[in-house]
């Protein structure tokens, strides 16, 4: 994408929200989507989510427009965390969350050091400098609002501010001059109370997340860090590309490509298919926790090596694939943590780790086990009836000594509602999600690719409508995916268990074909 690309698109995305229409929100409010069923319990869980992130967009004194904070009892934004929810909420929010994304971003650039450090969060009290704590890279949501948007403002901002960042990580988390992100402390990675960083301080010393403590095998390398280095260096690359500066994108992609083989020649273990950090006597800190399934998250494995983490640790009942997904620490690591305390990285499911599953899962071809966790994160809030941090990955009951409004969660049931039973925009063409939310009808409506699109349900069968007009008519569980204007172009299998599809589309006779869990079947050649 080209600067001339970035001012179309920054053109259609105006032209989208002006013809957005009402839905949940306040009248004055307007949003691009639109949710309503006859299942009484999922809409009001589903009303409750929209009213508590909207309850949690705020403004922080050292900055002036609103943010969308945390919430429950973590009363500010988080590296970590809030870019990527910003962007969650543009896409499941009114068109005020737009802005709330933007400023998710803008609120770190501001406050930037000289040096280079980006502040690892933003209270009332101010920023703090005391840890990195990140995760999904500010590089990449940043990116991805940007293309969406054509937004060059955010462009420009992000990677001037996102280079400096990285450089300021070389400089000061490569100690032992490895190329890899060295970790200092538990809050690093922002697993508090995991046995990852046991007999570890919780901060660098007097705050300064320049100062490595002594002793307790530090620094580390650390997988997840450095994966979150490498994501931010490929979007820095597709940065400087549609900026207008290849050599700038070659360098960033050669710098990706060095700390991605770096990842995977010391800090992975082919024997447990697991990511491991690595002290500072070269020795595996041998806990199988989600910091595998943060590699996984910047998509640093290949498609061969993914299986063979997929199968070992991820899809093991044993291990990650628990009744309900994803814990902080495998079932069967022998430090999992019971019973579960709150703020717990030592076992507990979360809603963050929840929430970034979709940007791994989709990109390594697994929408059927992904609406499976979702499903089972859509019951247990349902159940609840309040959004809470963390539950018990078996037995599915949230750790209740939190106040509940926390924007994660309630974040990943608006955005899980639409992504199992909705419409969605897929790159350039539409995604349609054909599985019945709950009993009765209901009704999903959205501007798509700059058009309306509404997926109804009652009956048997779901209608899939364009700009008013009928297209498609469909029974069974899979994806379609569309132009714009609705030609059919592909079905993706989303159910675990395989299932039987009948589809009536462009005035073309009716057929029917089975599809497997995450198979795709091109539509112009379905099996009968």
């Amino acid at each position: 994408m080209n600067r001339r690309d970035f001012a179309v698109r920054g053109a259609l995305a105006a032209g989208w929200a002006a013809a957005a229409r009402p839905g949940l929100f306040a009248e004055e409010e307007r949003t691009e989507r639109h949710f309503r069923t006859d299942d009484g319990r999922l809409m009001g869980v589903y009303q409750a989510a929209v009213a508590a992130v909207r309850g949690n967009v705020l403004r922080l004194p050292p900055w002036p427009q609103p943010v969308l904070a945390e919430g429950s009892v973590y009363k500010g934004v988080w590296l970590e965390s809030g870019p990527q929810e910003g962007e969650v909420y543009a896409a499941v929010g009114p068109e005020a969350a737009r802005s709330a994304a933007r400023n998710n971003h803008l609120i770190f650039f501001a406050l930037q050091r000289p040096d280079g450090q980006l502040p690892y969060s933003v209270k009332s009290t101010g920023p703090g400098y005391g840890q990195i704590q990140m995760v999904v890279p500010i590089a990449a949501t940043a990116w991805e609002l940007a293309q969406r948007w054509g937004d060059e403002e955010l462009l420009t901002k992000a990677y001037a501010a996102c280079g400096r960042w990285d450089a300021w990580l070389m400089r000061y988390r490569n100690t032992r001059g490895t190329g890899l992100c060295e970790g200092f402390c538990t809050f690093d990675t922002g697993m508090d109370n995991s046995p990852r960083w046991r007999g570890v301080p919780n901060q660098c010393p007097d705050g300064d997340a320049r100062r490595c403590p002594e002793g307790a095998g530090l620094p580390r390398l650390c997988p997840d860090l450095s994966a979150t280095v490498y994501g931010g260096r490929v979007a820095l690359a597709a940065m400087a590309q549609a900026l207008g500066k290849p050599g700038e994108a070659d360098r960033w992609t050669e710098a990706a490509e060095r700390i991605r083989k770096l990842i995977m020649e010391r800090l992975y273990d082919a024997r447990d298919g697991a990511f491991y950090d690595l002290d500072a006597e070269n020795r595996f800190v041998r806990v199988r926790s989600t910091a595998t399934l943060r590699v996984l998250g910047e998509h640093v494995a290949d498609a061969e090596l993914f299986e063979a983490v997929w199968e070992k640790q991820v899809h093991n009942p044993k291990a990650f694939w628990a009744p309900y997904p994803f814990p902080s620490e495998a079932l069967d690591d022998p430090s999992f943590v019971r019973p579960i305390p709150r703020n717990s990285w030592g076992g507990a499911a979360q809603a963050l780790t929840a929430l970034r599953a979709p940007r791994w899962m989709e990109r390594y071809g697994k929408p059927a086990e992904l609406a499976r966790l979702m499903q089972r994160w859509v019951e247990a809030v349902s159940r609840e009836g309040a959004f809470r941090q963390q539950m018990d990955p078996v037995s599915g009951a949230f750790t209740r000594d939190d106040p509940g409004g926390y924007s994660p969660a309630a974040l990943a049931m608006c955005e899980f509602v639409w992504r199992l039973s909705g419409v969605r925009e897929s790159g350039d063409l539409v995604e349609w999600n054909v599985r019945p939310p709950g009993p009765g009808r209901s009704e999903f409506a959205a501007t798509v690719r700059g058009v309306g699109a509404e997926l109804r349900y009652g009956g048997a069968s779901a209608e899939l409508r364009v700009a008013g007009r009928r297209v498609a008519q469909v029974g069974g569980v899979v994806r379609l995916r569309t132009t714009r204007d609705g030609e059919m172009r592909e079905a993706v299998g989303i159910a675990e268990e395989p299932s039987r599809v009948v589809l009536r589309a462009g005035g073309k006779a009716e057929r029917a074909f089975m599809i497997a869990a995450n198979e795709r079947v091109p539509l112009g050649a379905a099996k009968s």
